[in-house]
């Protein structure tokens, strides 16, 4: 982030301070406007940016199976009241033609598509769009459970187990293949 956007921010948060009743020169808050620049900077890093930190590899294997990365911890801000909401991304995908990306790019995906303000519906599609952007596989699901902050914080303020968001394509959009998929992502 440049120095005019940090500080655009620096004094926009002390101006939201003294709206809800802060001072802005009280000596805990002295430093928090920069603090929430700087975490700005941090949480909304892929804005504007196209994720490139990834390879592609040709396995040996002609006929790869499915691989899972399950459980992938996010954090992502939501779009409608800049509230965090985080859980967990299982990626799965269907090799074709033998491309396959490194396993920890994957989870370098997760984190990219999450960094910016958004809602969880449009990264869990975003995460899936942009593996096959990579990969062009014969199938991709993702599954994302994430609890909202939005939701538990302010409004209804009720603690919801968790909100569920999926997407298929390919071979998974086949009920018997997702079956399978989601039997096999029970058992691991």
């Amino acid at each position: 982030m440049n120095e005019e956007n940090q500080k655009i921010i620096e004094d926009s948060v002390k101006n939201i301070l003294r709206a809800v009743g802060e001072d802005p020169e009280r000596e805990g808050l002295l430093e928090t406007p920069k603090r929430v620049a700087k975490m700005y900077g941090e949480v909304f890093s892929s804005l504007n940016n196209k994720f490139t930190n990834y390879k592609v590899f040709n396995s040996d294997v002609e006929d790869n199976g499915t691989v899972i990365v399950k459980d992938i911890p996010f954090y992502s801000m939501c779009e409608h009241h800049l509230l965090p909401f985080f859980g967990k991304v299982t990626v799965a995908y269907v090799p074709k033609d033998g491309k396959i990306i490194g396993l920890s790019k994957i989870p370098r995906l997760v984190d990219f598509v999450a960094s910016r303000p958004s809602v969880q519906e449009n990264v869990t599609h975003q995460i899936g769009v942009e593996l096959d952007r990579i990969l062009h596989p014969q199938g991709i699901a993702v599954i994302a459970d994430a609890r909202h902050m939005c939701m538990e914080m302010r409004g209804v303020k009720k603690q919801a187990g968790s909100t569920r968001t999926t997407y298929y394509r390919g071979v998974f959009k086949d009920p018997v293949n997702k079956r399978e998929l989601l039997d096999e992502i029970r058992l691991s």
